[in-house]
């Protein structure tokens, strides 16, 4: 039995948890941490741009259905503000995930009110895009402190 416990100390590395004490982990557990943390990057990276793209492609067609200048100034800016972002996190830079909450939190504010008021279908789908931007961009800044 000792034989077998000798081995799996030799193949594990000791690692800081976050309470400062060291633990010990096999190889194939960072191995599997980092594919996992790797998958999630690339996954918020995805969910930025096609909310920039939503947003920046819904205001562009609302400014050519009605004309209307605020509609393709605010879709343009909100999905500016999250295609910055989904571009930062996929440089691994930082403010990224900041961007893209930040998005959400502008389209949020301008969307949910005006979904409550009139309850017509496009500000209503502008303010679940919101609070799923705010969900995923606001968990994964909340990590962060």
């Amino acid at each position: 039995m000792s034989d077998s416990s000798d081995k799996s100390d030799k193949s594990s590395s000791p690692i800081r948890n976050l309470r400062g004490t060291v633990s010990r982990t096999s190889g194939m557990e960072i191995l599997g941490t980092l594919k996992l943390a790797n998958v999630l990057h690339q996954s918020l990276q995805s969910i930025a741009y096609v909310l920039g793209a939503l947003t920046a492609g819904g205001g562009t067609i609302g400014f050519v259905k009605t004309g209307s200048i605020p509609s393709i100034a605010a879709g343009l800016t909100v999905g500016l503000l999250y295609s910055l972002g989904g571009y930062r996190i996929q440089g691994r830079q930082p403010w990224g995930v900041e961007l893209a909450l930040l998005a959400s939190v502008v389209l949020g504010g301008s969307s949910i009110p005006r979904a409550i008021r009139l309850g017509k279908p496009v500000p209503t789908l502008l303010s679940v895009l919101s609070v799923f931007g705010l969900v995923t961009f606001g968990n994964e800044f909340r990590k962060t402190l």
